[in-house]
C-alpha cells in the first residue's frame, strides 16, 4: 500500500466518477457518419479533449464552432446508458467540502446534467470546455481548478482515465492516479500510479489540515 497526503483531489469526471464511454462513443460515431468523417479516428483522440478541439483535427472543413455546439447540446440531454462509477459517490463523501472539484473537457450544462443524473453533486469546483482557452493536455483545465480551490499545484492530487487528461496534470506539476476505465494500464504509463477503480483508493483526513491518501490495489507497471 502506498500512503501520502495532498490537500485537493481534482477529479475527471467522464470516465472516472461517470461511466460514459458507451455514451461518448455513440454520439461521436453518429456525428462521424452524418459528417463523412472516420469514427475511429473520431474515437482515437476523442476522450478527454474539448470536443471543438476533435472536430478542429478530424474535420476543419466543417464550421467547427456550431458543430461542437450542436454535439455538447445534444450530448447533455441524452443520458441513455451513463451511471455513475462503483465507488465513486463514496469517495467523494469521505472528502471534505472545498477539498475537491471536477475538471472535465465536456461543457458545463453537460457536466451539471451527468453529475445530476448519476447522483452525485455538483461540487463549487467546476471546471469546464466553457471556462479555459487551452484544453487537456495544456495544463490550463487543472491550474484553474487549483486556483479556485486555493492550493498549489503541487498540493493537489488528479484522478485521471485518459492520457490527454494525465498530461495535463503533470504539465501542471501535480501527482496523477490512473484509472483503467477507458483505456488499458500501458496507455496511463505517464500517472504516478495506476489503479482499476476507486475500490483501490481511500482518503481521510490526516488532522494536519491536509487529506491522507492511500492507495491498495494497483496495476503492475510491466511496461516500465
Amino acid at each position: 500500500m502506498t500512503s501520502f497526503s495532498c490537500s485537493a483531489i481534482l477529479f475527471d469526471l467522464d470516465g472516472v466518477l461517470v461511466d460514459s464511454t458507451r455514451q461518448v462513443d455513440r454520439e461521436w460515431r453518429e456525428w462521424a457518419t452524418r459528417k463523412g468523417v472516420d469514427g475511429d479516428a473520431v474515437m482515437a483522440i476523442a476522450h478527454g479533449v474539448r470536443t471543438i478541439e476533435v472536430i478542429r483535427l478530424v474535420a476543419p472543413h466543417l464550421d467547427v464552432e456550431a458543430e461542437a455546439a450542436a454535439i455538447e447540446k445534444h450530448e447533455a440531454h441524452d443520458q441513455t446508458g451513463v451511471v455513475v462509477m462503483p465507488g465513486a459517490l463514496q469517495l467523494i463523501r469521505s472528502i471534505p467540502d472545498g477539498r475537491w472539484g471536477v475538471v472535465t473537457s465536456g461543457s458545463r450544462l453537460l457536466a451539471r446534467n451527468r453529475l445530476r443524473y448519476c447522483g452525485l453533486p455538483v461540487p463549487k469546483m467546476l471546471v469546464t470546455s466553457d471556462d479555459v482557452t487551452h484544453g487537456k493536455p495544456d495544463p490550463e483545465p487543472y491550474l484553474k481548478g487549483a486556483k479556485q480551490l486555493g492550493f498549489a499545484p503541487v498540493d493537489c492530487l488528479v484522478i485521471e482515465d485518459a492520457p490527454a487528461g494525465i498530461e495535463s496534470a503533470r504539465a501542471g506539476g501535480m501527482k496523477v492516479i490512473g484509472m483503467t476505465s477507458t483505456y488499458i494500464a500501458e496507455k496511463l504509463a505517464h500517472a504516478d500510479w495506476v489503479v482499476p477503480g476507486f475500490s483501490s483508493i481511500q482518503v481521510h483526513a490526516n488532522g494536519t489540515g491536509k487529506l491522507a491518501v492511500e492507495i491498495g490495489k494497483r496495476i503492475n507497471r510491466q511496461w516500465s
